[in-house]
């Protein structure tokens, strides 16, 4: 730690601290554009000037010099630095009018407009006038691809975008070529942009030089509702925003949560809003000699009911599908219950994740935070890029702190940082476990590895007995210790771990999914769309979800809900963390939420759920299952279960691991009715390689 005074105060801060940083420590705002906390120092915006006191007679700039650069005073006083005197206020107004000599007046058509750092800096520490009256300089604007919209005019040359694609999203897709009057920034090649987290350059970019495509000219940020909510397009739980202008989402934007994913969000998660206004269920339909009909509510429950009386109760069955909320898993649990089934599932995949092995074994221990701890890490079955991008730029994160093997068995694809490919299947896993790969001594010398095993190692015919042996090579290189828990699941499902939390899989005698899919009498999709529906065979089906996709398409009778942005709603991440939505607009026509069609469906079958209200719905819930109470927390699951899953390893077959995460763009009903969505996977199918450097 280093004493310093700012402004006349004496501070205390560590002493790796930039002279910026020390000054926000003490209170003084310093301004900046180049400089961001999770970036690499540029260093070229020199906005952020400072005086030092015995320094040199001039300005310094405080992002790019230390505390531990500072002299101290001839008697060994603290070192001082100034934020408000006439040099650093003159220094700052030059800076601001060097900065604005080229920069177009866009304001009024400009859609960072209203919350554009260039605007507020200029009004804060800028001149009222300019001495410059030359024309300004023109810029190409640059097709960067259907996400992010360029007018390089307004650039600044921060280089923050630059840096965030080489740094965090680990491809080198942006860069600055020419000097001086000539520089800009450019994709060198003029191709689109390829990366599944490009559209955080939106946020950090300062002026409006890049902005929302889809989002262009759509509003101003003052007419917007802004709602606090989490993102449910992956298991990750990402902190998001929803902006809202009357019904319509607008936008989506992320909020700090350095648990989870710190202040980035993936391209899908904050460009699927489009998806949630189209192709919606807003009435119920019946169907009426082989097509579906619109029909009212009553008519609906009554051909529901109608179909559950000629069942047998053990032949009802009910599967959840990813983004359904655990209030509406418990309240159909429950109704099933009631009616004498015990076939509800979870699962849609078939995925070998069991609650009676105990919560270790299905979820992501070490958290998404602790991946920063890991000194080795195997990734088995998974493709962590698609399947959760921001949790893959945390691994990215850790590798370019340095020292960290990373081996993988599964497909050989880009992950965006370096790793030893040891092959494609069990057979590769099993040389692991016995020692023969080389990568087995590294595991072995780490203090704390890391485990991850995808959805594509567990969703297949022998994923209990891969789960086992993963679970045995845990136990093996000490994974599991009494600090450290490396064994994580990496779910690609929103509502996967909560479901599993709740016990939403079958019961004695019930049936699993794809049981169900073809030998239920009564089949329940409460949104369940990624089922394989060539082998549906199951009679009456009741699909209750929000858009016409796949369930909708082979349903007997359809019944509109709401999307996780239209209610209020309890997640559990992968790494086991409670985690709620808030309802940020309301669901279009006649469509309701998914636990209160449950409700009024229970009392036309004769079985009223005990609930009239969320609040009551909850308290019924957090009663069974306390732990969902716990919002924002993550109930410690306990390691001695891996030890005890991998007692009993089973057989593996010779199938090579498989990611189930296909198409990036198109993994849920939401973004299925996205045409953004759709764009990029068109032109993610049609990019060809660029050749390296």
């Amino acid at each position: 730690m280093a004493n310093i005074k700012v402004d006349g105060k004496e501070i205390e801060v560590p002493d790796h601290y930039t002279l910026l940083q020390a000054c926000e420590e003490a209170g003084a705002e310093v301004p900046r554009f180049c400089f961001h906390e999770r970036l690499s120092i540029a260093g070229n915006c020199r906005m952020c000037l400072v005086e030092v006191k015995g320094g040199p007679p001039k300005p310094a700039a405080s992002c790019a010099m230390g505390v531990r650069d500072l002299r101290p005073g001839p008697n060994g006083e603290a070192p001082e630095v100034f934020t408000n005197t006439p040099m650093v206020k003159k220094a700052r107004e030059g800076v601001m009018e060097f900065l604005l000599i080229n920069h177009p007046l866009d304001c009024p058509i400009c859609d960072q407009g209203g919350e554009c750092d260039l605007q507020d800096q200029a009004m804060a520490f800028g001149m009222d006038n300019s001495r410059f009256h030359e024309n300004k300089r023109a810029v190409e604007d640059k097709y960067i691809g259907p996400l992010v919209k360029t007018i390089m005019n307004r650039c600044i040359h921060c280089t923050r975008c630059v840096r965030f694609t080489t740094e965090v999203a680990g491809i080198s897709e942006l860069g600055l070529i020419g000097r001086g009057e000539d520089a800009e920034i450019t994709t060198y090649l003029e191709h689109a942009m390829t990366s599944e987290l490009q559209g955080n350059v939106i946020d950090l970019c300062p002026v409006g030089a890049l902005t929302s495509r889809p989002y262009a000219f759509q509003a101003r940020p003052w007419e917007l509702g802004k709602t606090e909510s989490i993102d449910v397009m992956d298991a990750c739980g990402s902190a998001i925003r929803v902006d809202t202008r009357g019904r319509e989402v607008m936008r989506i934007m992320p909020r700090v949560n350095e648990a989870i994913n710190e202040e980035w969000i993936s391209d899908k998660t904050r460009f699927v809003w489009d998806g949630l206004r189209t192709q919606r269920l807003d009435r119920p339909y019946v169907k009426v000699d082989g097509r579906l009909q619109p029909a009212s509510w009553p008519q609906a429950f009554a051909a529901i009911a109608d179909a559950v009386k000629a069942a047998t109760p053990e032949k009802i069955g009910a599967i959840a599908g990813d983004l359904a909320t655990a209030e509406e898993m418990f309240a159909l649990k429950t109704l099933l219950a009631s009616l004498g089934s015990q076939s509800v599932d979870c699962r849609q995949d078939g995925a070998a994740l069991d609650p009676s092995k105990g919560r270790a074994s299905y979820i992501f221990n070490p958290g998404i935070e602790g991946i920063e701890e890991a000194d080795a890490i195997l990734i088995i079955g998974a493709n962590p890029r698609y399947e959760a991008s921001v949790l893959n730029a945390r691994i990215r994160k850790r590798w370019r702190m340095g020292d960290l093997p990373i081996g993988v068995i599964g497909e050989q694809v880009d992950l965006r940082y370096p790793y030893e490919y040891l092959g494609a299947g069990p057979e590769s896993l099993s040389a692991v476990i016995d020692g023969s790969d080389k990568f087995a001594a590294k595991l072995k010398r780490a203090k704390k590895p890391l485990i991850i095993i995808g959805q594509g190692a567990l969703a297949r015919g022998d994923g209990a007995a891969v789960l086992a042996q993963a679970a045995a090579l845990a136990d093996s290189v000490k994974a599991v210790s009494g600090e450290w828990n490396g064994f994580a699941v990496l779910h690609t499902a929103a509502s996967r771990v909560g479901g599993l939390d709740l016990g939403f899989v079958p019961g004695k005698g019930g049936m699993d999914a794809k049981a169900m899919l073809t030998d239920a009498d009564v089949l329940f999709l409460l949104g369940a769309d990624e089922l394989d529906f060539t082998r549906k065979t199951a009679g009456f089906t009741v699909y209750i979800g929000s858009h016409g996709d796949n369930g909708a398409h082979h349903a007997d009778v359809i019944l509109p809900a709401a999307t996780y942005t239209e209610k209020f709603g309890t997640y559990v991440n992968t790494e086991g963390r409670v985690q709620a939505t808030n309802r940020a607009g309301f669901a279009p026509g006649e469509a309701r939420d998914d636990w209160a069609i449950l409700r009024a469906l229970s009392e036309v079958l004769g079985h009223k759920l005990p609930f009239d209200s969320l609040p009551a719905l909850r308290a019924s819930l957090y009663e069974e299952f306390p732990h969902f109470a716990a919002i924002d927390t993550v109930e410690q699951a306990d390691g001695s279960v891996i030890a005890k899953l991998g007692a009993k390893p089973g057989k593996m077959n010779k199938a090579a691991f498989a990611s189930p995460v296909k198409d990036f763009y198109l993994t849920n009903p939401i973004a299925r009715a996205s045409a953004v969505m759709a764009e990029c996977s068109q032109l993610a199918k049609n990019a060809t390689p660029v050749a390296a450097e």
